[in-house]
């Protein structure tokens, strides 16, 4: 068996849903993972030494002064999930209560999202939205007509929003999937959002880039080599702004684009329609949420397509350069040609002035020699003297050449 074989297929397991009857108040935190914080929290959940293990997990379920608590550690953030059943003639909107609310005292600063569902059974309905508070509210039916949803998206004073569940026809399993899906689509969506300072800040960036790309560029067209070296620094170093801005803002436009799809696919799970003349919920978090994700996308795109832009105009300018390099090179090949080639005609012009002063000075000797036999007495003709010398001239001349010629060659 494949060590890996029951935690792999555990993860079909993982992560439940908790499941309650109506009516019932939920109550939900989301808390952003800073220096450490979400240890402390599940510290808190789980103080004893023997429960180690149980704070390394990814989930877990537990009572809080008698009440379900769900708890779920992600990449980046911790949600808490408490069930409270509600009681008959309670308040509608309870405020979060005191057991839940000091499990972050110390971490309200990391609360990325805090949200509270009424769940009521249709016997319960009171009729119209306003006697929930609500303000032209977004409703939708939500599991194939077996529950309605409202919100009006708008936070209390508190910072939480709030939603309301008529349950029809959903059993406790269904309504827990239900209420998860409600509570997902706000947790991604504001984990999402968190791309949107970055994407701000990153525009405002990005005008300072595309101009000094745009005067880099002109500069680039009339360069020649004197300043060639000066551009190809300067755009290097704006390379490496777009490259130290792509890295600190590539992960927040990632998670985001992962929240973002989570949130689509959790509306989509809904199986929302239309509640009378209302905008539906799902329509609503979508026609607000989507120019959202769309500008975070849309400004990692272009930061993107402008590294490149830089990256191609460095090569082009380094080719420009090297297109010189190698003309240069040429002049210097062909007037290292040229001057071969005169050093040759020299070499030639010099082996026969050599050949010819070495002849002239043979035939002086030849003559001397034979001015010296007259007058020794030898009775010897010019022309016998001439038949022979002349092979042993002709022998020396041949031997000089050939030695200029080895020498030459070695």
């Amino acid at each position: 068996m494949h060590p890996l074989r029951f935690e792999l297929h555990n993860e079909l397991h993982s992560r439940p849903s908790v499941y309650f009857s109506a009516p019932a108040h939920v109550f939900h935190l989301a808390l952003q993972e800073q220096a450490g914080a979400l240890d402390h929290v599940l510290g808190r959940l789980y103080p004893g030494a023997e429960d180690q293990a149980r704070r390394q997990q990814a989930q877990g379920l537990l009572k809080l002064e008698g009440y379900d608590l769900k708890w779920e550690r992600h990449t980046e953030f911790l949600s808490l999930t408490l069930v409270v059943p509600r009681k008959t003639g309670g308040d509608l909107w309870p405020a979060f209560p005191a057991a839940l609310k000091a499990l972050v005292s110390d971490h309200d600063h990391l609360i990325i999202n805090a949200t509270q569902i009424l769940v009521q059974a249709q016997a319960h309905w009171l009729g119209q939205t306003a006697a929930y508070g609500f303000k032209d509210p977004a409703g939708s039916k939500i599991g194939s007509g077996d529950a309605v949803v409202w919100s009006d998206f708008q936070l209390s004073h508190d910072g939480v929003n709030r939603l309301l569940l008529i349950n029809h026809g959903l059993n406790d399993y269904r309504l827990g999937r239900m209420v998860r899906r409600l509570l997902e689509i706000e947790t991604y969506r504001m984990m999402a959002s968190l791309a949107l300072p970055v994407a701000k800040k990153v525009s405002q960036q990005l005008k300072t880039f595309d101009e000094e790309w745009a005067k880099l560029s002109e500069q680039t067209a009339d360069a020649n080599s004197a300043t060639a070296r000066r551009l190809l620094g300067d755009i290097s170093a704006l390379s490496a702004r777009i490259v130290r801005s792509t890295a600190q803002s590539r992960q927040r436009f990632s998670a985001a684009e992962a929240y973002a799809q989570l949130v689509f696919e959790r509306i989509g799970e809904l199986r929302e329609s239309h509640l009378g003349d209302c905008q539906r919920l799902g329509v609503f978090i979508e026609r607000r949420f989507k120019p959202t994700v769309r500008y975070c996308s849309a400004t990692n795109q272009r930061l993107e397509r402008l590294s490149d832009s830089v990256a191609n105009l460095g090569e082009l300018l380094q080719a420009r350069i090297q297109v010189e390099v190698e003309e240069q090179n040429s002049e210097i090949l062909h007037s290292l040609n040229a001057r071969a080639t005169t050093q040759i005609k020299i070499q030639k012009a010099v082996e026969g002035l050599s050949i010819i002063a070495i002849t002239y000075y043979l035939l002086s000797l030849f003559k001397l020699l034979y001015g010296g036999l007259h007058s020794l007495g030898v009775d010897l003709t010019p022309r016998d003297a001439g038949l022979y010398l002349a092979p042993f001239a002709v022998l020396v001349i041949g031997a000089t050449a050939l030695r200029i010629r080895k020498a030459k060659q070695e």
